[in-house]
């Protein structure tokens, strides 16, 4: 083995890791964030936890990914510690399946079908499928298609080279005496674990140890303990994703690590122990790739099954090591290792706005009942949340920014550009239900009221108000479209509402029923109640514009009104009758 055998080396790991991050990026793209955001509805049950995370892990192609983005979850309070145990085994499961598609590598024979399923036959094809998706295709969808293929080509190419550099290593003494060294199992699964983590790329480690099984030096003996320390060496992502986070999070890197280690402590002494009782025939025998990811899965499954019994006593292991102490923690409100997985960034996004939209209308539907009956408590807690409402939108706005600068499908970057369109609408909500608490304190100070006539046609006015809050807040929250075409029609009533309101009571004034002052109150009520039900009418279009990939709000809503639509004309019509002032006054 001369220089030029340690280039290919080095170039064909250069093009494994390479593809295989292409190709990981282009399944996440993929997935968009559907499997991630079952992760809160399925971890309650350990057994779910388990499927999920083998699923996600098999999606993404990557374990590392997957428990970086549970450190993200645990830190910033979204998944609690015991739910993340079953993910994390589940994800080592997951992780097997590129030794089996890197094994198809070591296929011999002469028939057609087993030629086909050899990567030097196949992964031609596949690349060129995929660069003609990307060339070619308009859609983002289709670009990521071709770039998980081309990914894919690339890493079987660096494992062809990385397996051509290994093959001259077949004849020489020297790296005979080095490998009898890993006839010692401690050495071997530390060798295994420091490698991987120096990578970090346990998928990578097992690709190079599947290369160097193809010079047919390495037995069972030697590979299986190097396989048992790689995934040790795979928990070092999570233990740097650890660094400064809750202790909480530390404990999901704690987690994963005892996983592995209980794993490997208890499997290495299962199999010496019964070796030295049977002597295995195949432990001197050498080992192939296919060989190899036979033992990783093994492995890993057996050490799922072991330990999976006991996923509550890891989590009072790790209780242990990281100790409960009474500070009470503070979690990050969206965590930046998220962004590792931008498709699931973004569902934490959407489910933080939608906790957002909840705030704002609870903040009106209490600010709105302030004019009848004073509360100093509530307006206490509706000022309360027009600040939690600022900082939803401080932090929602800039971690939103910070997704925007990755490379986003088609339908992700249309679920950021809907929430950074409508998280400014959710806070200036709150703002004018505080505007009503104010409102509300002045009345009380000044011990005025409105007449019974008022009285009446504010009441209207707050019901329609009601309903379009709870109709947006509705829509939005179940991405219901239906729901939000009726918001534009309401709004509309409420528009033509606040215009009567306003004229009758220039004709109380005129009259003398009604005093100047009460007539300030009456504007500023009234003009927060018409903002109010602009901002839902933004929030509803911003819904629709997005499904229908049109970003024109003015355009919208003057084809919506001058080209009469009949669905439009059908609730607005059923609205003015619902709230007439005439019926109600």
């Amino acid at each position: 083995m001369d220089i030029f055998n340690v280039i290919t080396l080095l170039g064909g790991l250069a093009f494994f890791l390479y593809g295989m991050t292409t190709m990981s990026n282009g399944l996440e793209k993929i997935a968009g964030g559907k499997l991630e955001r079952a992760l809160n509805k399925m971890t309650s049950n350990p057994f779910k936890g388990l499927v999920l995370g083998a699923g996600i892990t098999i999606a993404i192609q990557s374990s590392s990914a997957l428990t970086v983005m549970l450190v993200g979850l645990v830190n910033s309070g979204i998944m609690q510690l015991q739910q993340s145990v079953g993910v994390i085994m589940g994800s080592n499961i997951g992780t097997t399946l590129t030794a089996w598609i890197l094994s198809l590598a070591g296929l011999e024979g002469d028939s057609v079908f087993i030629k086909l399923l050899k990567p030097t036959s196949f992964s031609p094809i596949v690349a060129l499928i995929g660069i003609l998706l990307i060339m070619a295709a308009k859609s983002t969808k289709k670009k990521d298609i071709g770039s998980i293929l081309v990914g894919f080509a690339v890493l079987m190419y660096g494992m062809t080279l990385m397996g051509d550099a290994m093959k001259p290593l077949q004849g020489m003494p020297e790296f005979q005496r080095i490998l009898t060294a890993f006839n010692n199992p401690i050495l071997g699964v530390a060798v295994g674990a420091i490698f991987t983590g120096i990578i970090q790329s346990s998928a990578a480690s097992v690709a190079i140890l599947q290369s160097l099984a193809s010079s047919g030096s390495v037995t069972f003996g030697m590979a299986i303990p190097i396989i048992m320390g790689q995934n040790i060496g795979t928990c070092v992502t999570s233990l740097i994703s650890s660094i400064g986070v809750t202790k909480n999070a530390k404990r999901v890197a704690v987690v994963h690590i005892s996983f592995n280690i209980i794993g490997t402590v208890v499997l290495l002494i299962a199999y010496y122990g019964s070796d030295a009782i049977f002597h295995y025939a195949f432990t001197d025998s050498s080992i192939d790739a296919f060989g190899i990811a036979v033992c990783h899965s093994i492995f890993n499954v057996t050490t799922t099954i072991l330990l999976f019994p006991f996923n509550k006593l890891l989590v009072k292991l790790a209780e242990k090591i990281v100790p409960i102490t009474e500070e009470k923690e503070t979690y990050a409100f969206l965590d930046d290792r998220l962004l590792n997985t931008p498709a699931f960034a973004i569902s934490e996004c959407k489910n933080m706005t939608d906790k957002m939209a909840g705030i704002a209308h609870d903040a009106i539907a209490n600010a709105i009942t302030l004019d009848k009956l004073y509360d100093k408590d509530v307006c206490t807690y509706v000022i309360t949340q027009e600040d939690e409402l600022d900082h939803y939108e401080d932090k929602l706005g800039t971690f939103l920014v910070k997704i925007s600068g990755n490379d986003l499908s088609d339908a992700d970057s249309q679920k950021v550009s809907l929430l950074l369109h409508t998280i400014g609408d959710f806070e200036r909500i709150g703002d004018h239900a505080t505007n009503l608490v104010k409102v509300a304190e002045e009345m009380h100070s000044k011990k005025i009221s409105f007449s019974p006539q008022a009285q009446a046609e504010i009441a209207v006015l707050t019901a329609a108000l009601s309903e379009i809050v709870e109709m947006t807040t509705n829509a939005f929250c179940n991405d219901d479209l239906s729901l939000a075409a009726k918001v534009e029609p309401l709004e509309q009533v409420i528009d033509e509402l606040i215009a009567e309101i306003k004229s009758r009571h220039i004709e109380r004034l005129q009259k003398g029923n009604c005093t100047i002052e009460l007539g300030f109150v009456l504007s500023d009520l009234i003009n927060n109640y018409e903002r109010v039900s602009d901002h839902c009418s933004n929030i509803a279009v911003a819904l629709i514009e997005v499904a229908q990939k049109c970003f024109d709000t003015h355009e919208y809503l003057s084809a919506l009104k001058q080209t009469g639509d009949e669905a439009y004309n059908k609730y607005f019509k059923a609205y003015q009758e619902q709230y007439s002032l005439a019926l109600n006054t």
